[in-house]
């Protein structure tokens, strides 16, 4: 071959493969969040530990994205939890390998987006958004009272589901996801609306659960609004649940405020649980979060939890968060 030749086939390969990379990629991403301190239940004992995702739940992901033209957009995402202060995946023992996401999608700037698989619901997204410790298990009162806390079922992902996520439109944005019962019982659903403009953000969710047979259905309801000043940014949130199971009612309130200082966040939340039987609850947490970089921040935070009839639970902690 001609050495003008040779030099016109490697200038189309590379053609080729940049024309390809543009169109489809896979990333490999994640977080890590390991923290030290003393937690304690209401009414139990205080337990000095290393801790994985106190302020973030710990995981490891892959997603990729292929360029369909006119358009459309195809694309996947695999999500693991980890613990990775015993090197385990999951939240828990028995939790399932992608837990966190797991759903193929198809994406239009116009039509919006739909995902099929297992998908993080819209009622988790609100939570995490609308209060100042965001997705943290381990000291948001909000994140704690909604899904650990004997309130909402149903977990904060539904496995067997289908997302719709409209496009926006002006500030608005929405959503709807169902969740098949596939022979475990009924089906889960529902649906989402928010709004966000300047420093204000509001949003509307309501849900059913009522899939599996060991799982009490549940109906919930919230409303969630956050404005940022500026020089501090408040949150608030107030749902309803209602198990028509076993009959009970639960109001939870939060109200929270993130201030920034220096690098960092003077954090605080306050929570509560009344419940129409059984003990109400009422948590309180405070902390603060300084950011090294982009991409890793360091935070410490004290958290009061009160139960109804028992002992308070008073917890702290320390801990580093990285993102790769």
């Amino acid at each position: 071959m001609k050495t003008s030749n040779k030099i016109a086939a490697a200038a189309v390969l590379a053609l080729l493969g940049a024309a390809a990379q543009a169109q489809s990629n896979v990333t490999l991403y994640g977080l890590m969040d390991l923290s030290v301190g003393s937690f304690k239940a209401p009414g139990g004992q205080a337990i000095m530990k290393a801790e994985s995702g106190s302020m973030t739940t710990s995981y490891i992901g892959f997603s990729g994205r292929e360029d369909l033209g006119g358009g459309l957009t195809a694309g996947f995402v695999m999500e693991s939890f980890l613990q990775p202060d015993g090197g385990t995946a999951g939240r828990f023992n028995g939790d399932a390998m992608w837990a966190r996401n797991a759903f193929a999608s198809l994406s239009s700037q116009e039509l919006g987006t739909l995902k099929i698989g297992r998908n993080t619901t819209p009622l988790f997204v609100s939570t995490l958004v609308f209060n100042a410790f965001g997705d943290s298990f381990g000291f948001s009162p909000a994140i704690r009272h909604t899904f650990t806390s004997g309130t909402v079922t149903g977990d904060s992902g539904w496995s067997d589901s289908v997302l719709y996520v409209a496009p926006k439109m002006g500030g608005f944005s929405g959503g709807v996801i169902v969740a098949a019962g596939e022979g475990a019982g009924g089906r889960n659903w529902g649906a989402n609306a928010g709004y966000g403009a300047g420093g204000f953000a509001a949003s509307a969710v309501y849900q059913k659960v009522a899939k599996g047979a060991s799982v009490d259905d549940t109906e919930t309801t919230q409303v969630a609004a956050s404005y940022d000043f500026g020089v501090a940014k408040l949150f608030g949130q107030y749902s309803d649940v209602e198990n028509t199971t076993s009959k009970r009612d639960y109001k939870l309130a939060n109200v929270g405020v993130a201030v920034p200082v220096g690098s960092g966040k003077l954090l605080a939340q306050y929570g509560r649980i009344s419940a129409s039987a059984g003990a109400d609850r009422t948590t309180v947490t405070v902390g603060y979060d300084y950011s090294l970089s982009k991409r890793t921040d360091v935070y410490a935070a004290y958290m009061n939890d009160k139960l109804t009839g028992l002992s308070s639970g008073a917890s702290y902690g320390a801990g580093i968060r990285h993102r790769f």
